[in-house]
């Protein structure tokens, strides 16, 4: 005779699916709602529009365009993609230009700082808003540019590598797969490595010159506290985000094929996607303007008039 299935052996899976979907979704909310108040934060308050917040602000969007295709990717849970062959097409290409955008962004944010810290007296002269403004611009164009170029036969014919119905992915011979390691890994996380290195440097060399000469270097010291702070508090954003982003790219340098599985893949893309929540949770405990501006925003302050050239230092 058959056994019988237990009710609750089949229910459970059921009930942990459920959970997972609700635990994803509220990541997502919290992540796209987070970064909105970054964005209206720095694009609102007139002293936030620092250079280095324009940088942040980039950062923010990237982040919220994440939280927003992190929805897709839920809908992904069971591994089948319901939105056709051509919707498959243009999410692959949005997240590329996404993670792109948001390397090259913190790529900026660290020569921000290093030109700061290293080059106190040219900064102010050489980094004006309206630069960083351009480069941000350049930095996305960038990305949109590149990723088309590189994923350009996934948009010609769209489920071209689908091997069956409802799989949504693509694949690039090894030249392309090497460029793009390059471009997209290597080469900007040596960069952003090797700038705070310097800026480590520089920062244990004006530590020692303190202990060593205080009354002289006073005066300069006082000056150069926020920008080291800043570069502080920026340098744990990108800590952040490089321990979240390595392992997404150390899956995919190695060869053995039995890393490759479901749950080693979905791991490392989410860990990705849950930087982007991170983000604005690093600045509410480091900056006190983002703290100051979200009760501004919460109790629509924000909408009298004049709110903007509030102060929020």
């Amino acid at each position: 005779m058959e056994k019988k299935q237990q009710p609750g052996k089949l229910i459970r899976p059921h009930l942990e699916a459920m959970w997972i979907y609700i635990l994803l979704s509220s990541i997502t909310l919290l992540t796209v709602a987070l970064n909105l108040l970054v964005i209206i934060s720095i694009s609102h308050f007139k002293q936030l529009q620092t250079p280095t917040n324009l940088l942040l602000l980039s950062l923010a969007f990237s982040d919220v365009f994440v939280g927003l295709l992190m929805i897709f990717r839920i809908m992904m849970i069971d591994d089948c993609w319901l939105l056709g062959d051509l919707m498959c097409s243009l999410w692959l290409i949005l997240s590329s230009i996404i993670i792109s955008s948001s390397i090259g962004t913190m790529v900026l944010i660290s020569v921000d700082r290093y030109v700061a810290i290293c080059y106190p007296l040219h900064y102010f002269t050489k980094v004006k808003p309206k630069r960083v403004q351009v480069c941000v611009c350049l930095c996305w164009m960038f990305a949109a540019l590149y990723n088309s170029l590189l994923l350009m036969n996934t948009l010609q014919q769209p489920g071209r590598y689908n091997s069956c119905i409802g799989e949504c992915v693509f694949e690039m011979n090894y030249i392309a797969y090497l460029i793009d390691l390059i471009v997209s890994f290597l080469f900007p996380i040596t960069l952003i490595i090797i700038l705070h290195m310097r800026i480590f440097g520089v920062a244990v060399y004006q530590a020692r010159a303190m202990r060593s000469n205080i009354a002289v270097v006073t005066t300069k010291v006082t000056v150069k506290k926020s920008e080291m702070k800043a570069a502080r508090n920026l340098g744990v954003v990108v800590v952040v985000f490089l321990i979240c982003i390595c392992p997404f790219y150390c899956l995919a340098l190695t060869s053995d094929n039995n890393f490759y599985t479901a749950t080693s893949v979905t791991i490392v893309i989410w860990l990705f996607h849950l930087n982007s929540s991170l983000n604005p949770l690093i600045y509410a405990i480091l900056y006190p303007w983002f703290t100051k501006s979200i009760k501004v925003i919460v109790t629509l302050q924000i909408l009298k008039p004049g709110s903007g050239q509030t102060n929020m230092l």
